[in-house]
């Protein structure tokens, strides 16, 4: 399901910095080679999440689902000098794959790419974290968010994909995965925590700025 006018997402894109060339590599291969390609972040959803590494020039980002890379190669491009960005995925098909993507853009020395279940990879890591990127399995987006923030500082962010969940989180009879999207998005939103912006780019994106402990 479509949620945005097709021409005007053409537009938006026709009107943004275009992906580096290993990016856009990705983008060919996984549409290419990969079940799923929709899952991909693609060139607008990816130029955004450079440029809001960029203002934020994380010394640490934690990835939650790698996929192909495409987003944590958009992340890292923000890195404070001496940065590193850790990247967690359950898919070991594609691991092989992915470090030679993160090894032809150059990164692969800033990238920490673990294959494993993020609900045990997660409690293994210290932080802190300046940017949290969660885009994995949709049920376990509350437990991923209640996992990750006490590693993330002050002043830091959480960024969860997939937030409209094409359109079907104004469904009145949700499925599974939806029902669990709207919780997270109602627990966000009641967190005192946080400041929080629902920006709908692409599938939705909830941007989570820290400000109380």
């Amino acid at each position: 399901m479509d949620i945005f006018n097709t021409d005007l997402v053409q537009y938006s894109e026709g009107h943004t910095s275009p992906e580096p060339e290993w990016l856009a590599r990705i983008n060919r291969d996984t549409h290419a080679y990969v079940l799923k390609p929709r899952m991909l972040s693609g060139h607008l959803q990816g130029r955004l999440l450079t440029m809001i590494s960029h203002m934020i020039k994380p010394k640490n980002i934690l990835e939650i689902g790698t996929y192909t890379g495409y987003s944590a190669l958009c992340l890292v491009e923000g890195l404070a000098p001496g940065g590193k960005l850790i990247t967690l995925d359950v898919n070991e098909e594609l691991e092989e794959r992915v470090r030679q993507y993160f090894h032809s853009a150059g990164f692969q020395d800033q990238i920490d790419y673990r294959i494993g279940n993020a609900l045990d990879l997660i409690p293994q890591l210290s932080g802190p974290f300046d940017l949290v990127f969660i885009d994995a399995d949709k049920e376990n987006y509350t437990r991923y968010y209640d996992l990750v923030f006490d590693l993330v500082p002050l002043g830091g962010y959480i960024l969860t994909d997939n937030v409209l969940w094409s359109g079907k989180v104004l469904n009145e009879k949700p499925d599974k995965d939806t029902r669990s999207i709207q919780e997270f998005n109602r627990k966000v939103q009641l967190d005192e925590r946080v400041e929080n912006l629902l920006l709908p780019v692409r599938d939705g994106i909830m941007i989570a700025h820290k400000v109380r402990n």
